[in-house]
């Protein structure tokens, strides 16, 4: 069965869900409604290590595969989170080549990176795989994804592509939109742009880029890659719709 760093890095049209609200329910839900992973929001999102390895549980149950945001800067995080059996971490405000590279040694075993080594958690099986064994296991599937959230950042996407174990990027549209000065998010036409220009370098290089849409229209007109959904988005979007009717009976 390929995983999902295989997937990923085939470009294949992956969807993802971004869950912010800590529920094995919904974990559950995307798995039944025939997402391929999910990601647990550990920048924004109030989850923390116990409800997590809960949640992963929950989308092995189904079949789906995990990564986890975390925050700028946070290797101990990287390194527990990997340990609980995520497939991976996406990393908010990588913004040079250097902190790209700092990312990939948080979640790469030597010689790729300096991960501490363990096998007495749930990725290396509780301990039933060896030394070697876990080692070439987590090689194949760890998954690292930068996010691009700054003007400098977008200029140093291609750069960061091509830094040895990244394996996707994923632009943040309304940190972007900030950082820029402007408050439109993703529909702003220089966000819009840098949505291209970062595209255009994933092509050259060879490697996906992850987008993060709001609609399954968005989901259409995204470039080639996955999709991550904003599910606290739609859940919004959801509950909006289905209030509107009760308002004007």
């Amino acid at each position: 069965m390929s995983t999902l760093k295989q997937r990923l890095g085939s470009g294949e049209r992956l969807l993802g869900g971004l869950l912010r609200l800590p529920s094995e329910f919904l974990v559950e839900l995307a798995g039944v409604a025939g997402f391929d992973f999910v990601v647990l929001d550990c920048e924004h999102g109030p989850a923390d290590l116990v409800p997590l390895q809960q949640h992963v549980i929950a989308a092995r149950a189904h079949g789906l595969g995990v990564l986890v945001r975390v925050g700028s800067g946070e290797p101990a995080l990287v390194l527990r989170v990997l340990d609980l059996g995520a497939d991976g971490v996406i990393a908010a405000h990588v913004d040079t080549v250097d902190q790209a590279r700092e990312t990939v040694a948080a979640a790469h075993y030597p010689p790729l990176g300096g991960r501490g080594f363990a096998t007495y958690s749930r990725a290396g099986r509780f301990g039933a795989r060896g030394i070697a064994e876990h080692l070439e296991r987590t090689a194949e599937t760890t998954v690292v994804v930068p996010m691009i959230e700054t003007p400098e950042a977008v200029a140093a996407a291609p750069e960061i592509f091509a830094v040895p174990g990244v394996d996707a990027v994923l632009v943040g549209p309304a940190d972007l939109s900030v950082a820029s000065g402007l408050t439109g998010g993703a529909s702003e036409p220089r966000v819009r742009q840098a949505l291209r220009d970062v595209a255009a370098a994933a092509e050259r290089v060879g490697k996906p880029m992850v987008s993060i849409v709001g609609s399954a229209r968005e989901a259409e007109d995204a470039p080639p890659g996955a999709v991550v959904y904003n599910l606290a988005h739609v859940l919004l979007g959801t509950f909006r719709e289905l209030a509107e009717p009760g308002r004007r009976s």
